[in-house]
């Protein structure tokens, strides 16, 4: 079962930003600055992990998870906004 989950960092150094920007596009969608909505299963979502956390500088930078319910349950409805709307990305089917 997918898992919907915020993700935001904070990054210090510019270099690592931009890296760690490139790989979140890679799991999700970029919804704010340094904010990412992320639908994944779990084999995904501790793929991510392992590679933020070989990317980030463990005394400097920071990432956090929130983990905001399965994709076909409150993880679709969890997210609310004051001004511009937020808008669900699209769910359609990637064929490779």
């Amino acid at each position: 079962m997918r898992q919907a989950f915020v993700v935001s960092y904070d990054v210090s150094c510019p270099k690592r930003l931009r890296q760690v920007f490139k790989l979140m596009r890679g799991y999700g969608e970029h919804i704010q600055l340094s904010v990412f909505r992320c639908e994944l299963s779990p084999r995904e979502f501790a793929e991510m992990r392992a590679r933020l956390a070989s990317t980030i500088h463990h005394a400097e930078d920071q990432v956090l998870f929130v983990d905001i319910g399965p994709v076909d349950g409150r993880g679709a409805t969890a997210i609310s906004a004051i001004g511009k709307p937020y808008t669900e990305p699209e769910r359609c089917a990637i064929i490779v």
